[in-house]
């Protein structure tokens, strides 16, 4: 079979005002970005509100592991799926960031006949939205220190300036910083560093705003800095929201693409689930559910942290009422998670799968929770054996759950027909009962300890003095009845990324916590997990280029 990236050049695109006369979007409510691409106008968008919502359903996972998962790829499948069955269904994802695609995670697309197109662009660059996103959280940091260089009018703490800049790139270098040196021309010297773009308040804004005028009240709640005496100064203060606001104007805009078989999808947003909150715009999916009976979503990395930030965070603020959840998995994950090396892993086990079933499991009853009904996707790999898919099937059986086994990396949507009339029956079957597992008005380290305990299965959470009187303080302030946004590694309930499975007994570690008030979530980050990616010894940025027909390659 060709690779992702043949398949995707061979695609036969249409025009983007084709794929928008499926789901009913005029001409003249497209803002195109060249002949297959385009972002869907404000003014239309709000016309659509008195419409029904389809039904709701999120793609989630196993936790992350090195033998690949493909949840982006049975997100766009299943979405196929649905297509071929007859429902009118559209797919909402996340926009790739550029430190993967260049880091070691690759592009973000889909894969073999699952994938969005064109393929290239949404990897890099697309409508420029991540740049919009940067260049207004550094906007902002340049009138901070602006600010402070002109007199200090607000009285800003030096000290205590909250705000960092951001990059669309893992550059470990950047993650500590000292500023403005070189003389009195250049402003005060200061400690500062850099995240990367997806981890920017500004990006979960931009994805949990509802319009325009919402985006810039949240820009202009963003808290920058502290005064000597502890009071906060935000960027309305600094009157930087109308300009941040402008930056963003075409970005809140959600893009409209297409999958391989010219179905409609909108990516727009990218926040990471690690570091971030991990799902696609709220503009996008409340819109999507407008103009389609079917919308499939997906969140970042694993359930633990993707769908409980969907669940707790998109879903609490935007009203959302998921019908139907897809959890993926794949026998070779499975084998990983049952302590089989990579190498090993094309020859049966199926002990091995029957051990490292137990992470599914735990992802299971996790979804249950929350009250969504779930089902299970086995994404097919060929060297997945009749006795090890057995197993799985046998295993979600004994938890209530359907197991379903999905080709569509090899077949697209005729290797999800199965699988999609199963989440259509799901998602009309009225069993879903949503609700988050905690509520606003418990403590902020009440709510992280319910997330460690019910979700990671932890003993405890430890925090410092200083973290739990910040966590007070911020109650204080009256913020103690936002949403809290974990900040771990992906490849484990735990924080040691290498304690696969489904560990228990454990401890959470909370080294800091940072306050999103524009966003309306407190961020806890735990263990070593780092706001700022490096790269690996050999980065996938070593192997892409331009061949002689000037075409890219190595982005896969």
């Amino acid at each position: 079979m060709a690779s992702d990236i043949e398949i995707a050049r061979a695609a036969d695109m249409q025009p983007i005002q084709e794929i928008a006369a499926k789901i009913g979007v005029p001409d003249t409510a497209l803002i195109p970005y060249g002949k297959t691409k385009a972002k869907i106008s404000g003014e239309f968008l709000q016309s659509l509100g008195d419409r029904p919502n389809g039904k709701l359903i999120l793609v989630t996972a196993i936790n992350p592991t090195p033998a690949g998962e493909g949840k982006t790829t049975t997100t766009v499948g299943l979405g196929d799926g649905l297509n071929r069955i007859g429902k009118k269904a559209m797919i909402c994802l996340r926009e790739p960031s550029l430190g993967p695609c260049f880091g070691m995670k690759g592009g973000a697309a889909g894969g073999g006949k699952a994938q969005v197109v064109p393929m290239e662009d949404i990897n890099l660059h697309f409508t420029g939205d991540f740049h919009a996103i940067t260049s207004a959280h550094n906007l902002l940091a340049a009138l901070i220190e602006n600010h402070i260089y002109w007199g200090n009018g607000l009285g800003i703490d030096q000290r205590r300036v909250t705000w960092r800049r951001v990059l669309d790139m893992n550059d470990r270098a950047l993650r500590s910083i000292v500023c403005s040196l070189g003389g009195v021309a250049n402003g005060f010297p200061r400690e500062a560093g850099f995240d990367i773009t997806v981890a920017s308040e500004i990006m979960a804004i931009l994805c949990l705003a509802t319009d325009p005028d919402d985006l810039q009240r949240r820009l202009g709640d963003i808290i920058v800095a502290y005064r000597r005496d502890r009071s906060a100064i935000t960027a309305r203060e600094i009157d930087a929201d109308g300009a941040m606001t402008v930056l963003l104007k075409e970005a809140i805009q959600p893009n409209l693409v297409q999958t391989l078989e010219n179905n409609p999808a909108f990516i727009h947003g990218g926040p990471f689930a690690n570091i971030a909150h991990g799902c696609n715009s709220v503009m996008a999916t409340q819109s999507a559910l407008k103009l389609a009976d079917y919308v499939v979503t997906e969140a970042g990395f694993g359930a633990d942290l993707g769908a409980e930030k969907f669940f707790d965070i998109k879903c609490r603020k935007a009203g959302l009422h998921p019908d139907a959840a897809v959890i993926v998995a794949t026998v070779r994950a499975l084998k990983m998670n049952g302590g089989v090396a990579k190498d090993d892993l094309g020859a049966e086990n199926v002990d091995a799968v029957k051990k490292g079933a137990a992470n599914l499991g735990r992802h299971i009853e996790n979804v249950k929770q929350f009250g969504v009904p779930a089902v299970v996707a086995i994404n097919h790999f060929t060297a997945d054996t009749e006795s090890e898919i057995q197993a799985i099937k046998d295993y979600c059986a004994d938890l209530g759950v359907e197991a379903v086994l999905a080709s569509h990396w090899a077949e697209g949507s005729k290797g999800t027909e199965d699988l999609a009339e199963k989440v259509a029956a799901l998602a009309e079957s009225g069993h879903a009962q949503f609700a988050p597992i905690y509520d606003d008005d418990v403590s902020l380290f009440e709510k992280i300890e319910t997330i460690a305990k019910r979700i990671y299965r932890a003993d405890e959470v430890l925090a410092d003095k200083s973290v739990r009187d910040q966590l007070r303080r911020w109650e204080a302030d009256g913020f103690g009845h936002l949403p809290v946004c974990m900040a771990k590694t992906q490849y484990s309930f735990s924080t040691d990324p290498a304690l696969r499975g489904a560990p228990v007994g454990h401890s959470v570690p909370v080294r800091e916590v940072r306050l999103s008030a524009g966003a309306g979530f407190v961020v806890a980050i735990c263990g070593e997990i780092m706001t700022m990616p490096g790269l690996p010894k050999v980065p996938s940025a070593n192997h892409i280029r331009l061949d002689e027909n000037g075409q890219i390659e190595g982005l896969f």
